[in-house]
C-alpha cells in the first residue's frame, strides 16, 4: 500500500509517495514528468551496489534511458570537490533544463544532487528516491539542498524543491542497524517538537519498528506529514520551519567537532542534541524534570547514544563546542537561536539563552 503525502507549495507542489516496491515502479512513477525519455542518476557507491540495478531496470521498462554517476559514500562527499565533479558530469552528459536528475541514496546524496540540480543551468528538476530512514522522513522533503563547509554543516546551499519523492520502505531493509537507528533520531524529533501522542506511540513501537512493516509505514508517513505541513506554512524557514531544527544546533556542532566522520552519524547527533535541548529546557525551568528523563530513556531503549560521553574519542571543551554552535545557520544578528521545549510535543524557538547555561548542560553530558 502506498501512502501519498502532498507538499502544498502552489505551482511547485509535489507528492511524497511512501510504501514498499516503489523503486521497482520508479519508471512508471517518473515517466509522466519527463519531457524526453532520459534521466541522470546521482548516487553513491554503496547504494549503487544495492539499488541502482533495480532502478535502471524499472526505468528501462518504460523506455527511459539512464546514465549514472556513483560518488563515494559518507558525509565527506558533501564537499565542493564532489559537487564540482557531479555538476561537470551532468554538463558532460548534456542534461538540459527540461530533464530530471534523480537522487538515489541517503541524505548526503539527496542534499548534494539537489544542490547540483539547483545550480546546473540555473535550475534543473530533480526527483528524490531516498534509501535511508533519515532521508525518507526528513532530508528528502522540503527542498533544502547543500554541502558542508569546514566551518560548519550545510552552510552552502539553496532551497530547490523536488518534483517528486519516492520513499520505498523496502529499501530500509538493506540498512545497517546503526544507520537505521540513526535515522530514527529524526523520527523521534517529530514527536518531541509537536506531537506528544506520536512520541508516546514511538515509546511503545520504536524498539520493534524495523520488524513491523505496518508500523514502519505509519512512522515514515506521519513524520513526512508533519514536515510537509510545516514546509507548506514556512518554506524558507522564516518562522515555524525552524522547529524542525530541534536537536540540530547541538548535533551539527558535534558533527563538526568529529569532522563528519563515522564517530558520529547525523541522526545520532540529532538524538543527542534533542536530549541536550530537553536537559537545557529543564535546567531553565521550562519543562518538567521528567521530560529529559523520558527522552534519555527512549534513546537508551533504541540503543542510541544520548550523551556526549557516548561519542568515542576526544571532543572540544564546552567553550569550544559553544563556539562551534555559533557557526550554525540559525545564528541571527550574532545571537544563537535554539529550539527548546515547554514539554514533550511543545517546542519553541528562542535566542535568549546565556552561553554559560549551554556550556553547563554540555558539561553535565560528559
Amino acid at each position: 500500500m502506498t501512502r501519498i503525502v502532498p507538499v502544498a507549495l502552489g505551482d511547485r507542489s509535489y507528492q511524497v509517495r511512501i510504501g514498499p516496491g516503489l523503486i521497482a515502479r520508479a519508471g512508471a512513477e517518473i515517466a509522466p514528468l519527463l519531457a524526453r525519455p532520459r534521466v541522470a542518476v546521482l548516487t553513491d557507491e554503496a547504494v549503487a551496489a544495492l539499488h541502482l540495478p533495480a532502478l535502471q531496470a524499472a526505468l528501462a521498462a518504460e523506455g527511459i534511458a539512464v546514465t549514472s554517476l556513483a560518488l563515494p559514500a559518507g558525509e565527506a562527499t558533501k564537499s565542493w570537490e564532489q559537487l564540482g565533479r557531479a555538476v561537470e558530469w551532468l554538463i558532460a552528459e548534456r542534461i538540459e533544463r527540461r530533464d530530471i536528475v534523480i537522487a538515489l541514496g541517503g541524505g548526503v546524496i539527496g542534499d548534494l544532487a539537489g544542490f547540483a540540480a539547483a545550480i546546473l543551468r540555473r535550475g534543473v528538476r530533480f526527483v528524490q528516491i531516498p534509501t535511508t530512514l533519515l532521508a525518507q522522513v526528513d532530508s528528502s522533503v522540503g527542498g533544502k539542498t547543500g554541502i558542508n563547509s569546514p566551518q560548519g554543516k550545510n552552510l552552502i546551499g539553496a532551497f530547490h524543491q523536488p518534483s517528486l519523492v519516492l520513499a520505498d520502505t523496502d529499501a530500509l531493509a538493506t540498512l545497517p542497524e546503526r544507520d537505521f537507528r540513526a535515522g530514527y533520531g529524526e523520527v523521534m524529533k517529530y514527536g518531541l517538537l509537536g506531537d506528544a501522542g506520536f512520541f508516546e506511540w514511538l515509546e511503545t513501537h520504536g524498539p520493534t519498528l524495523r520488524a513491523d512493516p505496518d508500523a514502519l509505514l505509519h512512522a515514515v508517513a506521519h513524520s513526512v506529514g508533519m514536515k510537509a505541513d510545516i514546509v507548506a506554512r514556512d518554506e524558507t524557514e522564516q518562522g515555524d520551519r525552524a522547529l524542525l531544527n530541534l536537536g540540530h544546533t547541538f548535533g551539527h556542532a558535534l558533527e563538526s567537532a568529529t569532522r563528519y566522520s563515522a564517530r558520529l552519524l547525523h541522526g545520532e547527533g540529532v538524538g543527542i542534541g534533542c536530549a541536550l535541548a530537553f536537559d537545557l529546557s529543564a535546567r531553565l525551568g521550562l519543562c518538567a524534570q521528567e521530560d529529559p528523563s523520558r527522552v534519555a530513556a527512549h534513546l537508551a531503549a533504541m540503543g542510541m547514544p544520548a550523551r556526549l560521553a557516548d561519542i568515542p574519542g576526544p571532543l572540544p571543551d564546552d567553550v569550544g563546542l559553544v563556539a562551534l554552535m555559533g557557526q550554525d545557520k540559525k545564528v541571527v544578528d550574532g545571537r544563537l537561536r535554539l529550539i527548546l521545549a515547554r514539554g514533550i510535543g511543545h517546542a519553541f524557538v528562542t535566542d535568549d539563552v546565556a552561553p554559560e547555561a549551554i556550556a553547563a548542560v554540555l558539561a553535565g553530558s560528559r
